[in-house]
């Protein structure tokens, strides 16, 4: 019997790669489809790598169809919050109709299963700061209404088909490999971490506080930050429950609780020893004050268990992927 494969759009990115690897090191056919906008060839270290994009429906098809392919894994998308309010139709563009694209192809083909990069920030400003997954999806930026219209097809067409999906919302992501094989290197990136491991290393000048009048105990905003291994193998624990025959489902991807900024920058300069210079900026559109994550769910379903909730641990690990950029930025090995 032919073995079947997994499709990893947008697989040479930063959370992507990391997926793809796991999956490599699991034994797992994948197929990794990028069209480098703002990914690396070099990031994907297991599997095929095909240049292209997703709403190349030929080509998606084909991919489909030759690798025998029963899960997609969906990661290719626009991920800038100010960007998107600023320019709503690039998101809407690509985050949803490339989705839609891409599920027609898997529906045509009978892919059984489909795993989908998600987001918190669908949830907007919940009233608490903590998000569940039944708490009220009312994004206020169009990069989480984007992601929402794409669950929102996959609840439709799970509805109408035998295709079941897993809908992955995460919260902030940070870190690299425990190995410094692969980590963030995406130009002009605005997470947190890496933005203030750069400063630290150098690379930028300083970096920015965007509100300080926040209704929070610093008044800076509070986020749940997450290991990139942890992240991504909570995809892999999407895939046994969807093999397993596991229903379709949104979960939470977190650590629930939350760290503020000037929190995250004193960790910084805790882990380098450098003091940062640092700029007090207007609030950005888009900000929540609080966003913390409820991934109750995710543990007593998927089985999910943290292994680098640990905010030092988070730091160490991206300001050792900065270093090695410095040495090398290529950044990659494989």
């Amino acid at each position: 019997m032919r073995r079947h494969s997994i499709l990893v759009t947008g697989g040479a990115g930063y959370i992507g790669s990391h997926v793809v690897r796991q999956l490599g090191e699991a034994g797992e056919s994948v197929i990794t489809l990028d069209n480098l906008s703002t990914g690396f060839e070099a990031a994907v270290l297991s599997g095929k790598f095909v240049l292209g994009d997703t709403n190349d429906s030929s080509l998606v098809a084909r991919l489909l169809t030759e690798h025998a392919v029963d899960t997609v894994m969906h990661f290719a998308a626009h991920t800038v919050v100010p960007e998107s309010v600023s320019n709503p139709l690039k998101y809407y563009a690509n985050n949803t109709c490339s989705t839609r694209q891409l599920l027609e192809q898997c529906q045509r083909q009978g892919v059984k299963h489909f795993i989908f990069s998600s987001t918190a920030a669908v949830y907007g400003i919940p009233a608490t700061g903590i998000a569940i997954e039944t708490t009220p999806t009312l994004p206020i930026n169009p990069y989480g209404t984007s992601k929402l219209m794409s669950e929102w097809m996959l609840r439709d067409l799970s509805t109408a088909s035998d295709l079941r999906f897993v809908a992955l919302r995460y919260f902030n992501v940070a870190g690299c490999d425990p190995y410094t094989r692969i980590g963030q290197s995406t130009p002009k990136a605005t997470l947190l971490v890496k933005v203030a491991c750069e400063t630290a290393v150098g690379k930028r000048p300083w970096v920015a506080i965007f509100g300080n009048d926040y209704a929070t105990p610093d008044g800076t905003g509070v986020r749940d930050y997450i290991h990139v291994e942890d992240l991504a193998d909570a995809h892999l624990r999407a895939l046994a429950y969807l093999r397993d025959g596991g229903n379709s489902d949104v979960f939470n991807v977190g650590y629930g609780h939350g760290y503020s900024v000037k929190e995250v920058l004193q960790m910084v300069e805790n882990v380098s020893g450098v003091a940062l210079t640092i700029k007090q900026e207007p609030r950005r559109a888009g900000d929540p004050p609080s966003l913390i994550a409820n991934c109750d769910k995710l543990s007593s379903r998927l089985g999910w268990k943290a292994r680098y909730d640990d905010l030092k641990t988070i730091v160490s690990s991206a300001y050792l992927w900065e270093q090695r950029l410095l040495k090398d930025p290529r950044g990659f090995i494989k």
